[in-house]
């Protein structure tokens, strides 16, 4: 999805393209304080095909899948305050307790999972490898949101505008395999589903 300079277009287009086939690889969920977390599968960039070893040399297998963790932060990520970087750290400990979770579940049943360190960038159950991963440019060529460049460069949600935190996992695990245990450690975790637009309108609600 191309970048669109007006905000209108540019959530127009964004509902639109969740309105597809590709919505049956979105999930989104409610943490129990009402912020929200919305989790895609995607196939990898051509980048992290590309380079995968360099990012994950444990790994003897091209990643098929990438989730891409989304949580709504309460505060814009413009700036660079106490509070905000206490946020930060806040999302971070919350993605890694669910990445965990999420990823030694896959291991358990025979594929590839690993996360990636937001902080870091680089992998948390895998030797370190020759470069880092960047989420929020992952996120940026997966689902085409807009980066702003300030001090450092920030996603703009959509609907949250800059209220967003990135994280990756990379799984050799299909959607279909996912999505289950995804829900399952999601609802261990307090996220709860949130039905979209489209599901209500479908469901009569």
């Amino acid at each position: 999805m191309e970048y669109i300079n007006d905000s209108g277009e540019y959530k127009a287009l964004y509902l639109e393209q969740m309105n597809t086939t590709q919505q049956g690889n979105l999930i989104n969920l409610t943490t129990q304080t009402g912020q929200g977390v919305e989790i895609y599968i995607r196939q990898p960039s051509s980048f992290m095909v590309q380079n995968l070893e360099r990012v994950i040399p444990d790994w003897n297998l091209p990643v098929l899948w990438v989730v891409v963790v989304l949580q709504q932060s309460r505060y814009q990520m413009l700036e660079s305050t106490d509070h905000i970087e206490r946020e930060k750290e806040r999302l971070r400990e919350k993605f890694m307790r669910f990445g965990f979770d999420l990823a030694f579940d896959l291991r358990d049943r025979g594929f590839l999972a690993d996360l990636i360190d937001p902080r870091t960038g680089y992998p948390l159950l895998s030797r370190i490898g020759e470069i880092r991963h960047d989420d929020t440019a992952a996120v940026e060529a997966l689902l085409g949101f807009p980066v702003i460049q300030n001090n450092c460069r920030v996603l703009e949600h959509p609907n949250w505008g800059t209220a967003v935190y990135p994280s990756i996992l990379m799984s050799s695990a299909s959607p279909k395999t996912i999505k289950p245990v995804l829900k399952k450690v999601a609802t261990q975790h307090g996220w709860k589903t949130l039905k979209t637009e489209l599901q209500l309108s479908i469901s009569g609600v």
